[in-house]
């Protein structure tokens, strides 16, 4: 059977490579790719904007507020100074509000990702090459896991925290909101890492490089770092992409409920359950930031399937 230019030059590529290809081949994932960079760049660049437009999230214009506190003009007081409104009551300018939001959101959503990753990989790794009452034991906590209610767990857990270390009258930092909720984030979710690694795993051990390096004396440390570990790169990386957007609604959805973050850090949750108040007399004020936080979970979703199609190797897009 003779081979092809094409098939050689293909033959020889890497699987990096391919993955490569096909990604660049995928609209959908360009498209996704191109506005998930751009809503990071505009929340890294947030103080930056807030600059450039001279107001601060925590500037109020209740001088363009009526009597009643609702804005002036059309949908909710948009104007050439005020892209997105007004916040009707407290006068914050909406637009700035959304970018703040939205640094306050990536920021604990890649924060919460990365340490779900890492302790996901370390757990699985260990648990699928050692296997015996290793694996049995970590599969036990896995188990116990999954089955405590996340939400319920964190109605119960934050506001005892909060009096242990702060007063009930003293003022609550951000930054300690922020630190309970990527602890609560990485605590219920690295099971899915650790499973998904653990099963990978288990196929690779038996490999002839693993059985290489265990003939030839190397440490538990290189096997699990240096041979097994950089063959798990693809899983762990749809992982990642795949749990961001899962974090930022998680994040939005804790902050509707109160128990997320608390005022005056800017937030897309607590932002949406201020303006259900406002649905009939000022409906952009949920339009927008609804809008802006579907955009934000939509492009990271649709970039995280088009990544995990193409590092897939049976792929045929």
């Amino acid at each position: 059977m003779s081979v092809t230019p094409l098939d050689a030059a293909t033959s020889t590529r890497s699987p990096g490579r391919m993955a490569w290809i096909r990604l660049r081949r995928d609209r959908t994932a360009l498209a996704s790719g191109a506005v998930s960079a751009l809503l990071i760049a505009v929340a890294l660049a947030a103080p930056l904007i807030g600059a450039a437009c001279g107001i601060d999230p925590q500037d109020d214009f209740k001088d363009d507020l009526d009597r009643f506190g609702m804005p002036y003009g059309i949908a909710g007081g948009v104007t050439g100074e005020h892209w997105f409104g007004l916040e009707p009551g407290q006068g914050r300018d909406l637009f700035i509000q959304m970018v703040y939001g939205m640094r306050t959101s990536l920021g604990i959503a890649f924060a919460a990702a990365l340490l779900t990753t890492a302790v996901g990989v370390l757990l699985g790794i260990v648990a699928g090459y050692l296997g015996g009452w290793v694996d049995a034991v970590l599969n036990w906590i896995t188990d116990v896991t999954l089955a405590l209610p996340f939400l319920i767990f964190t109605l119960a857990v934050i506001r005892p925290l909060e009096l242990h270390f702060y007063g009930p009258r003293e003022a609550v930092p951000g930054w300690f909101r922020v630190v309970v909720l990527i602890s609560l984030f990485t605590a219920f979710g690295w099971t899915t890492t650790a499973r998904l690694v653990r099963g990978q795993v288990l196929s690779l051990r038996e490999r002839e490089f693993v059985e290489a390096a265990r003939a030839s004396g190397a440490r538990l440390a290189r096997i699990l770092l240096r041979e097994l570990l950089p063959n798990l790169g693809a899983p762990i990386l749809v992982a990642f992409s795949l749990s961001i957007p899962a974090y930022i609604t998680g994040e939005a959805a804790l902050s509707f409920l109160g128990i997320g973050m608390l005022e005056p850090t800017p937030d897309f949750g607590r932002t949406i359950y201020r303006s259900l108040n406002y649905l009939q007399t000022d409906p952009a004020y949920v339009l927008f930031p609804g809008v802006t936080i579907f955009a934000l979970v939509l492009a990271f979703n649709l970039f995280g399937d088009a990544l995990r199609d193409a590092l897939d190797p049976k792929s045929l897009r």
